[in-house]
């Protein structure tokens, strides 16, 4: 990959890094379900008036917006509302791979392969760590149920998407944010506030809080989607997917940075588990088919 775009690659990575950081700042003005309603809201508007739908059908748009909006994004808001740091909500999401590749197995019939089982125990060791050294004020078991469950919905988003395969990821991404907005919002209102109480929060956002929310649709979402869309479309999966390695590590940066968050030994190992699991789960295989002696 040339310069500028291993460039672009690594600014999607930090931009859905800090995210994370975003999204504790919108949750101090709006309930959970309320601000992924918004983001899903202002992502799909206006921008589906200006792209073309994708050339997949309905029931896929509309799957892919319930698991990946609904489900997932819903699961991990509340779990960080609930109490779990920006920075371990970042890392504990990225065992979402490791859940792709079970449900992979499990509904597709792919073959597992003993380097992803080890690559996945090493990870999964890592939220051990994590379970054990981290303070409940940063990762309450609640939270970090909701974590694994929104990682878990992530993967069957993914599996979703893989079937959307040939369709514009900007264009897809827009088209399935019309459908989280709705159901979230009513799921709101039941479990968090009314109607009326809804319009009062709306009103009294702060400028922070609507920040938050234009940088989860516009930032976040389209800017980084169309970039993340054309350098797929440009270079080999295999060179771009492992660039996502980064974000945890822009998240766990910034929410040290920018929110005060500690980095103490338990987290630092955690991470390093988890990221070592996901490089063995990503050029693990390739590694090993270069070492086999090759036969003349």
């Amino acid at each position: 990959m040339p310069l500028p775009h291993i460039a672009l690659a690594v600014l999607v990575t930090a931009l859905w890094g800090i995210n994370f950081v975003v999204i504790k700042i919108g949750l101090h003005d709006f309930p959970p379900l309320m601000l992924c309603a918004l983001r899903f809201l202002f992502a799909a508007l206006p921008a589906v008036f200006f792209l073309r739908r994708p050339d997949v059908p309905w029931k896929w748009i509309v799957a892919l917006g319930a698991t990946l909006g609904v489900v997932k994004f819903g699961l991990l808001f509340v779990s960080m509302k609930v109490g779990v740091s920006a920075g371990l909500a970042s890392l504990v999401l990225q065992t979402q791979a490791f859940f792709t590749i079970l449900l992979a197995v499990l509904l597709l019939g792919e073959r597992l392969t003993l380097m992803r089982v080890l690559a996945a125990a090493i990870a999964f060791s890592g939220i051990g760590v994590l379970v054990s050294g981290a303070d409940t004020a940063e990762l309450p078991l609640t939270g970090l149920a909701l974590a694994i469950c929104a990682a878990v919905a992530w993967g069957f988003a993914n599996l979703i998407q893989k079937r959307c395969a040939g369709s514009k990821p900007l264009n897809l991404m827009v088209w399935a944010s019309l459908i989280p907005p709705v159901p979230l919002m009513l799921l709101s209102f039941g479990l968090e506030a009314g109607p009326a109480q809804a319009w009062q929060t709306v009103q009294a956002a702060s400028l922070a809080g609507w920040g938050a929310v234009v940088f989860l649709a516009a930032i976040a979402t389209l800017l980084g989607f169309a970039i993340w869309g054309w350098l797929m479309g440009h270079h080999p999966a295999a060179q771009v997917a492992p660039f996502t390695l980064m974000v945890p590590v822009w998240g766990m940066g910034s929410a040290a940075l920018l929110l005060g968050e500690s980095l103490t030994p338990a987290k630092l190992l955690a991470a390093a588990l988890i990221l070592s699991g996901l490089i063995l789960n990503t050029f693990g295989d390739r590694l090993l088919q270069r070492l086999r002696p090759q036969t003349p």
